[in-house]
């Protein structure tokens, strides 16, 4: 009888090419996904007399460049920015890579547009030039981010170096509160294990509350993975996974579904399967959720207060504590829920699924915004399933703005950006320094507690405001 085997390590042994002496792995790759980033790569392509070797497995939609203003050229204010976009769809052209373009109902953020697609399917290696590419993992596929030149290489091979990396397990266990969400369960995972938990590690998340998520809350969760440092995240397939799955435009279809699901139901990871590191978390001792630093392990309940570098196990982490908190203009002490916010958004990668619309709207609807407040759908589907639910008129009506589908304000890199010195409520993954901008001050948040700062101008404990509270 052959050795259990984690979901990570059957995936990964059926990718193997070649293994070299000195470590590394040739592993093919079944999925690539291009943004208006993937320039550089076509030009370093045409430079070598290459050609792109398979176009049928990439798909191509423009997300982090593309205003959230409009859906034309013309509505990108940065000219070099434009021109990436424009090359994007020159470079799709000549290559024969499927591109949703920003006229395109289809196009969006790409780690919402491949699984809303099913070109996300288990058991897949996919890479991007992004690293939230961990996302992917949520429907039992091995995704992570590589670099330019990685890009290039995948490119012209179909296949990429690796080391193997090791494996680590989080359990979150039992049932989540009333207006607990997948955000804040990431959020809790990445304050337990730290920023660098999962350094050198793939995590696969497991447990009862990780089973009970919707795909969408469990591609959340795996968004995350790369803010607790793990090359990929993933959650083990099962009947919400192919239910999510049948019957996308992408996904195999009539006989070619039977088998792929025959395979997918052999991939979790088998019973007595040996992880290299493994964590537990009590699902009901998870509250809502925000960050208070410039990290996103530092992250707290809503019910409690900014944390004091003077309880800090080293002075190398009470110094960074005490630079974080200058940073964001906060005193240790201050109760989280008194936290005045300057403005909020509602979108990314991470949190811009209809699920994640719902949720916010289930909050303000019947309240009015007390501060300038973004809502931006994470595709045009999303955006028009949003609008066929009347979402966008919740949304107005409370007086948030309605954007076009696009990475907007999390990465600030498109003129979507906070000012200095404002406190924003975002539902992004990265609360880095200058991250929305020069000086903005980045508080992660889930989408209904963001809805929550958008109607109270403060952060609140969103059970206060809902049935659940």
């Amino acid at each position: 009888m052959s050795e259990p085997r984690t979901l990570f390590d059957k995936i990964w042994q059926s990718h193997v090419v070649v293994d070299r002496d000195d470590g590394y792995t040739l592993l093919y790759v079944d999925r690539h996904l291009m943004h208006d980033g993937s320039a550089a790569g076509f030009a370093r392509l045409r430079a070598k007399g290459l050609k792109l070797r398979r176009p049928d497995l990439a798909l191509a939609t423009p997300d982090h460049y593309n205003s959230t203003a409009g859906r034309t050229l013309a509505d990108i204010p940065d000219p070099q920015h434009r021109h990436l976009v424009e090359q994007m769809r020159e470079n799709t052209q000549q290559t024969g890579v499927r591109l949703f373009f920003i006229d395109d109902e289809r196009q969006g953020i790409a780690h919402v547009v491949s699984p809303e697609q099913g070109l996300t399917q288990p058991g897949v290696t996919l890479v991007c030039g992004d690293s939230h590419t961990a996302t992917h993992g949520a429907v039992g596929a091995l995704a992570f981010g590589i670099g330019s030149s990685e890009v290039t290489h995948v490119m012209a091979t179909q296949c990429l170096w690796q080391r193997k990396p090791k494996t680590m397990r989080v359990k979150v266990e039992g049932t989540l509160g009333a207006g607990v969400t997948a955000k804040d369960v990431i959020l809790a995972i990445i304050a337990r294990i730290g920023a660098a938990g999962g350094v050198g590690h793939v995590i696969e998340y497991a447990g009862s509350a990780i089973r009970g998520l919707s795909i969408e809350g469990r591609l959340t969760v795996c968004n995350m993975s790369i803010e607790a440092g793990a090359r990929a995240g993933m959650v083990a397939p099962d009947d919400t996974t192919y239910a999510y799955l049948h019957g996308r435009p992408l996904a195999p279809q009539g006989a070619a579904w039977d088998r792929a699901l025959a395979y997918w139901r052999s991939l979790p990871t088998d019973a007595g399967a040996q992880f290299d590191r493994e964590v537990t978390l009590d699902a009901a001792a998870i509250v809502p959720m925000l960050t208070w630093g410039t990290s996103p392990e530092d992250a707290v309940a809503i019910t409690d207060r900014v944390p004091d570098p003077s309880s800090a196990p080293d002075a190398a982490k009470r110094d960074a504590m005490k630079g974080s908190l200058e940073y964001m203009g906060l005193v240790p002490g201050t109760p989280m829920d008194s936290i005045a916010v300057d403005r909020v958004f509602i979108g990314s990668c991470t949190n811009s699924r209809i699920e994640d619309l719902r949720a916010a709207a289930t909050v303000v609807r019947g309240r009015k915004a007390v501060i300038p407040s973004w809502v931006v759908a994470g595709s045009g589907l999303v955006k028009r399933q949003a609008e066929a639910e009347g979402l966008d008129k919740v949304f107005l009506e409370a007086g948030l703005q309605w954007r076009e589908p696009g990475c907007s304000m999390c990465v600030g890199m498109n003129g979507d950006t906070g000012l200095p010195g404002q406190r924003i409520a975002s539902t992004s993954n990265r609360n880095f320094v200058g991250r929305q901008g020069r000086g903005v001050r980045t508080h992660l948040v889930s989408p209904a507690m963001a809805a929550a700062a958008a109607v109270t101008g403060r952060f609140t404990d969103v059970r206060r405001l809902t049935s659940g509270g």
